[in-house]
């Protein structure tokens, strides 16, 4: 029995770094070009209720938010997620 708490403990320290560990930008994702300098638009309203940061996703809300969306307070998940939020582009 105790090694089974052992085991699950461990999945769960696994699964929680997922989220505290930043992205690598190997890929180009996670850059400014990639998320806000390219001039998409998210609509994340059915996120916010969800969003560990509570009202924090709100700060920006209607504005520019590429600043406030790259720190380390987003773990790896938010860039695998972002992109099913997007709404379209600005126009230049």
């Amino acid at each position: 029995m105790e090694i089974l708490i052992y085991v699950l403990l461990f999945v769960l320290l696994g699964l929680g770094a997922l989220f505290v560990i930043p992205r690598s930008n190997s890929k180009g994702k996670g850059d400014a070009a990639h998320l806000g300098g390219s001039g998409k638009v998210y609509d994340v309203t059915a996120y916010v209720e969800e969003h560990p940061g509570g009202d924090a996703i709100l700060n920006n809300a209607g504005d520019n938010s590429t600043e406030g969306f790259f720190g380390p307070q987003h773990g790896t998940r938010v860039f695998d997620i972002i992109e099913d939020f997007c709404i379209g582009r600005l126009k230049d």
